[in-house]
């Protein structure tokens, strides 16, 4: 986070969250006095563009958007990537990040691990952060604070869960990989992260993880985030196979902003940051 200045006067009441991945970044403008999202953009990365540094292509987003030049009175940097897990308090140890990543991810002694603390919920994230975008991004502001797009994901629906008994299954849908989350009144029973394709591959992950936990197809909720609509080849498959599917309901969120319900299930990470 920036250090705060003393000085009231000098506080610009914005605060900027930038989305960060290899394929593109998205940010958006808080004014905290209102509590509303100000302005926001998406941009992706071209894929053929080979030979060229991540850091480059963030640096011409710079230079193409000068609202990430602009004074913040906080940053918040959010690493999405499928190189994460969580961790009960009762079983973490800040001294061995890397051994709660090596089964589900390929670790490297040369990594750098993180952690972000959950509250309320006696757990911790661990991940790997992209260090030379953050690298990036010292250079740009200094200081500030960064976080995984999961701890985010995962409190706002453990929060929203609460006194809520039945089972409910979210998916949330990046490219190239996607989330699942089980979640029971405040509690996570499962989390995970899947590659995919296709919608058969899409399909057949989430129906092997409700059959694990006894989920019947035929029962349980699921819930769709990310960048899908009710005509998606994903939402049709799932819908197929799956009684009670949605896509999730946004209209809380849509409140202190004037973009679409598709743009705010797709940005639901960083409009909740």
């Amino acid at each position: 986070m920036l250090t705060p200045n003393p000085n009231i006067t000098e506080k610009v009441y914005k605060k900027l969250s930038i989305q960060v991945s290899l394929t593109g970044l998205s940010f958006c403008c808080f004014d905290t006095l209102n509590d509303t999202v100000s302005s926001f953009n998406d941009v992706h990365f071209d894929p053929f563009q080979k030979g060229i540094k991540i850091e480059d292509l963030f640096a011409t987003a710079f230079r193409d958007y000068p609202e990430l030049k602009e004074s913040y009175d906080e940053i918040l940097v959010i690493h999405s990537n499928n190189l994460s897990t969580f961790v009960p308090e009762s079983l973490f140890d800040e001294n061995f990040l890397g051994s709660y990543l090596q089964y589900n991810t390929k670790v490297f002694e040369t990594d750098f691990f993180a952690f972000d603390e959950i509250p309320n919920y006696q757990m911790n994230a661990v991940y790997i952060p992209y260090v030379n975008i953050n690298n990036f991004f010292i250079d740009q502001f200094g200081t500030f604070d960064y976080k995984h797009a999961n701890s985010i994901l995962v409190s706002k629906l453990l929060l929203a869960s609460k006194n809520k008994e039945d089972k409910k299954m979210f998916v949330h849908i990046n490219k190239g990989h996607f989330e699942i989350i089980v979640i029971q009144n405040q509690k996570l029973l499962l989390f995970n992260s899947f590659d995919y394709t296709t919608p058969e591959d899409f399909i057949y992950y989430i129906l092997f993880t409700a059959e694990q936990l006894n989920l019947n197809p035929e029962n349980f909720l699921l819930e769709l985030i990310g960048n899908i609509t009710l005509e998606s080849d994903y939402f049709q498959i799932a819908y197929k196979y799956i009684r009670n599917v949605s896509l999730i309901d946004v209209e809380d969120l849509r409140w202190n902003n004037y973009f679409s319900e598709a743009e705010n299930r797709n940005h639901f990470i960083l409009f909740n940051s």
